[in-house]
C-alpha cells in the first residue's frame, strides 16, 4: 500500500496526462493511469517510465464513461493500492464541426466525454475522500469553458458543464476539507496532436509561446500543495504571448 497515498489520472494521454501523472509521482503519490482500453500499451509504457524513475506507478484500461467500471476503478485503487488523495479529469474531446454539421452522436459523445465522465469521475472521488475528510479533485477545462467558439458547439457545451460540475462540488465539498479546483488552459499545448497541424511548433516552444505539459503539471501539483486557507478554485494557463 502506497504511504502518501494515491494520484489518480484519469485521461492520462501521451503528453499533458502523463506530465501530470510524473509530477504527482515525483511527490510520493502512486500514480494510477487510466485511459480507455484500446491505450492501455500506451499506459503500460507511461508507468514503466514511472517506475523506472524510482516511483510507484499503475496502468488501467477504463473508458470513464462507464459508471460500473469507475466504481470497481476507484475501489480497486483504494483496496489494492492506497487511499485516493489527488484526482485529475483530464479527457479533452476536442473538436469543430459547423453547428449544421454537428450530428447528435457528436454532440452527445463529446457531452459524455468531457462532462458525464467527470461527473462520475468527481463523484466517486468525492465518495472515498468524504469518510477521510480530506483530498485534491482537479478538472482540466480550456478556452471553450469561458467562451463558444465558431465551430465549437459540443465542446464548449460539455467544457461549460464541466465548469459548473466544478463549481458545485467546490462549494459542497470545501466546507469538508476537499479541495476542488478548475483549471482554464487558455492555449495550445505543445502536444503530438498540436505538433501535428502547427508547422511552427518548433519556433513556438523556443520563446516559451506554447504551453508546456510539465509546466502545466507543474501547477497542479501547486494546487494540491496549497494551504486551505488560500485555496484556489479556478486557475487559468496561458502562454506569456496569449490574447485573452
Amino acid at each position: 500500500m502506497s504511504e502518501k497515498g494515491v494520484c489518480v489520472v484519469i485521461g492520462a494521454g501521451d503528453d499533458t496526462g502523463a506530465a501530470i501523472a510524473r509530477a504527482f509521482a515525483r511527490e510520493g503519490l502512486a500514480a494510477c493511469v487510466v485511459r480507455r482500453p484500446r491505450h492501455l500499451d500506451k499506459l503500460e509504457t507511461l508507468a514503466a517510465e514511472i517506475r523506472a524513475e524510482g516511483n510507484v506507478a499503475h496502468a488501467f484500461g477504463v473508458d470513464a464513461r462507464d459508471e460500473p467500471a469507475m466504481m470497481s476503478l476507484f475501489n480497486s485503487i483504494e483496496d489494492e493500492i492506497g487511499p485516493v488523495e489527488v484526482v485529475v479529469f483530464n479527457i479533452g474531446a476536442n473538436v469543430r464541426f459547423p453547428i449544421v454539421e454537428t450530428t447528435a452522436r457528436v454532440y452527445r459523445k463529446v457531452w459524455e466525454m468531457a462532462a458525464f465522465a467527470g461527473f462520475l469521475t468527481g463523484r466517486e472521488a468525492a465518495r472515498h475522500m468524504l469518510p477521510r475528510e480530506r483530498g485534491t479533485i482537479l478538472f482540466t477545462g480550456a478556452t471553450a469553458s469561458m467562451r463558444g467558439g465558431d465551430g465549437f458547439a459540443a465542446f464548449a457545451g460539455a467544457k461549460h458543464a464541466l465548469r459548473a460540475l466544478a463549481q458545485s462540488m467546490a462549494r459542497e465539498l470545501g466546507p469538508k476539507n476537499i479541495h476542488v479546483a478548475h483549471v482554464v488552459i487558455d492555449g495550445a499545448i505543445d502536444t503530438n496532436f498540436i505538433r501535428g497541424m502547427r508547422p511552427d511548433a518548433d519556433e513556438l516552444r523556443e520563446r516559451d509561446a506554447i504551453l508546456s505539459p510539465d509546466a502545466i503539471a507543474s501547477a497542479y501539483v501547486v494546487l494540491h500543495r496549497q494551504h486551505r486557507s488560500a485555496w484556489t478554485h479556478e486557475m487559468d494557463l496561458r502562454p506569456w504571448v496569449e490574447k485573452w
